[in-house]
């Protein structure tokens, strides 16, 4: 086992059998060797600093229905909101005064926020703040709508792909939605020039070791700039609601093969 983490850990990559060995192995000493080596890759890249983002939840308006959101459209007890401009702005000035430099404008896909304002709002945090990164979380946009964004001054955008599994992605999201168009957006924000981040839940309803590996090959092969993972949560206003959560110990491994596939993300 040691072998296929030094493996990975020289060649940044690994057959869906071996990831699969090291997601099922439970030694508790090739565990720690794990996360010896990807504590001293992410030591060597980045330091022990701890980088700041400023988030900022845009909205909490969605059009979508996935069955583990707590802020799907379904669920009717949420108290809905939408920041203005000037609220999004008053935020990045008090984040900018605190030492913040990178804004994260995250949110639902709320149907009120157009791709004509989330480009001036964009537009004006850049003109504003023009030595800070611009982040955005807003879901899946058509490849014109990702260019303006990133015209009008974004850097990076975050769209987790969830599963990379076609029939497990359909036990989390409705029929109007598709596994091919989010990775179609992934692909098109890589084209345009985004820092693109995707991800996983792990231990989402119905997840298995071989939809893992499936997310492992995925990542590996797209080679995001920034992915983001953790732990399936159940939120009680959903149709998961009684579903266990998920694993932080195969997340926390999950997070030290993914250190070890791609050092700088």
């Amino acid at each position: 086992m040691k072998r296929l983490i030094d493996k990975l850990r020289h060649d940044h990559s690994l057959t869906g059998e071996e990831y699969a060995s090291l997601l099922s192995c439970q030694d508790t000493d090739t565990l720690l060797y794990l996360q010896q080596q990807a504590r001293e890759v992410a030591l060597a890249y980045f330091g022990n600093a701890i980088f700041i983002r400023g988030l900022i939840e845009v909205s909490n308006r969605c059009r979508n229905n996935c069955y583990y959101c707590g802020i799907r459209k379904g669920n009717t007890a949420v108290t809905r909101y939408a920041l203005s401009r000037k609220s999004i702005l008053e935020c990045c000035r008090e984040g900018y005064a605190l030492g913040f430099r990178t804004f994260v404008m995250q949110g639902g896909e709320d149907p009120a926020l157009t791709d004509e304002w989330i480009e001036a709002t964009v537009a004006a945090i850049r003109n504003e703040y023009p030595d800070c990164a611009i982040t955005l979380s807003l879901g899946e946009k058509s490849r014109e709508a990702y260019g303006r964004f990133f015209r009008a001054g974004a850097n990076r955008y975050l769209l987790r792909h969830e599963t990379h599994n076609e029939q497990h992605y359909r036990k989390l999201h409705p029929g109007d939605m598709s596994l091919k168009h989010r990775l179609q957006c992934l692909q098109a924000l890589k084209e345009i020039g985004y820092q693109t981040g995707t991800g996983i839940m792990v231990g989402s309803p119905g997840q298995t070791l071989t939809h893992l590996v499936e997310d492992l090959l995925f990542i590996e092969q797209f080679r995001p700039q920034m992915i983001g993972i953790g732990p399936f949560i159940p939120h009680h206003d959903t149709p998961f609601g009684t579903e266990p959560a998920g694993s932080a110990e195969m997340t926390l491994k999950l997070l030290s093969l993914f250190r070890l596939m791609h050092p700088s993300a």
